[in-house]
């Protein structure tokens, strides 16, 4: 007997039984299915947290203080006063960070604007011309903080496209003023839209220049203290080059000769997606495991069928060994039963999953890609899972003597 012949006597069985045939395909189908959304729901995540950490800024570090100790209390990271504009200005300096292309000092609140009888509470960060850059915004409408307003103490601001409509309404706000802690502000510019990062939104905040909020609006006695500095690196190939030069810098100014008594801490953006993406790939192993116990279970079921099929066909087998045919031709017979069942069950599993990628974002907030491997390697899964599991009946039908078959009710 040729395959040929094996195969479409296989599928003549297949369909002589349809309804028990499409139940041990549904097993297989929906565990095919569900590993196949659950890799999609896994790459979509780490995709939505690559993007949201990247919006952050291109090929970006980021330096916090060291903690503060107040009354014998020490606080986190970042609450300390040991970096300051002074800093900042060393590290924009190429002679001593050539790989550094950009660098904005940041200093941040929370304050209460004021439009008229209209308020809302938002961050209300200070900062220098470079920021824009930096941080890969860019605006709407209007114009960003220059050099000029930062020298002269200038009272503008640009809002977030968020906090404008909160006040005003609209966004369409250049020109309007505000008030933040009794002093009015110029609207200058509005942030075009950039979403949300670690479920904080960072279209809501207000920007004016760093020496108004360290002189104006916060004040206190660290003045030339700030609470972040955004380095920006050359390309994303420096940005190691960068980091060890930002590090050595501020070692240097601080009088601090072992990194492991710096006062200040340096984020990468590499590092934060390779944290998060690692999360997520753990995630969707764990969920991916969980998916293929489905297949487990639909494997048993082609076994389950195949073994009442032997039982049902053994008169049959007798028959065609009676007449010659050897065991290994009816080991064959059951063996392409099972791989056409795994084989439709994979198919039909694929296109099911492929189809819940397509329709679930648009139901859910959650961002599915398709995975051309994993589809690929579901139906081979599929395949495979028939065959495994169809072996113990097919050994056992081609073990039948054919007196013994031929004598059965």
């Amino acid at each position: 007997m040729t395959w040929g012949q094996t195969f479409h006597t296989a599928w003549s069985a297949v369909r002589t039984h349809v309804m028990r045939s499409s139940l041990t395909v549904l097993g297989i189908l929906i565990g095919i299915a569900a590993v196949i959304l659950t890799v999609g729901l896994g790459l979509g995540s780490q995709q939505d947290v690559s993007a949201q950490i990247n919006a952050l800024g291109s090929n970006l570090l980021i330096v916090t203080p060291g903690s503060a100790t107040t009354g014998g209390i020490r606080g986190g990271f970042g609450s300390g006063a040991s970096l300051t504009r002074s800093d900042a200005d060393a590290l924009a300096s190429s002679v001593n960070a050539p790989d550094i292309v950009g660098v904005a000092a940041q200093k941040s609140t929370s304050l209460e604007i004021d439009n008229g009888d209209t308020n809302w509470t938002t961050t209300v960060y200070g900062t220098t011309a470079s920021w824009l850059s930096v941080r890969n915004r860019t605006l709407a409408s209007g114009t960003f903080l220059t050099d000029q307003d930062d020298t002269g103490r200038a009272a503008v601001v640009v809002l977030g496209s968020d906090t404008a409509t909160e006040l005003f309404g609209t966004t369409n706000v250049v020109g309007q003023s505000v008030t933040i802690s009794n002093v009015q502000f110029q609207v200058i510019g509005v942030l075009a839209s950039a979403g949300s990062a670690s479920g904080t939104s960072l279209d809501d905040m207000a920007i004016v220049p760093l020496s108004t909020a360290a002189q104006t609006l916060i004040g206190g006695s660290s003045q030339s203290s700030v609470n972040q500095i955004y380095v920006e690196a050359a390309s994303t190939g420096q940005l190691s080059a960068a980091y060890q030069e930002a590090q050595q810098t501020l070692l240097n100014l601080h009088g601090i000769t072992s990194t492991s008594n710096a006062d200040f801490s340096i984020a990468s953006q590499q590092s934060l997606v390779s944290t998060a993406t690692s999360v997520s790939r753990t995630l969707t192993v764990l969920l991916t495991g969980v998916a293929a116990i489905s297949l487990l279970v639909g494997g048993i079921g082609v076994m389950n069928i195949m073994l009442v099929s032997v039982t049902e066909r053994t008169r049959e087998i007798g028959l065609r060994k009676a007449l010659g045919a050897p065991p290994w031709a009816i080991r064959r017979q059951f063996l392409a039963e099972a791989s056409i069942l795994g084989l439709t069950g994979g198919v039909l599993g694929a296109a099911l999953g492929i189809l819940g990628t397509r329709i679930l974002p648009s139901l859910t907030s959650s961002t599915f890609v398709v995975s051309g491997v994993a589809v690929g390697a579901s139906i081979v899964v599929a395949v495979g899972i028939g065959l495994v599991f169809g072996v113990y009946p097919a050994t056992r039908a081609a073990r039948l003597a054919p007196i013994d078959a031929l004598r059965s009710e």
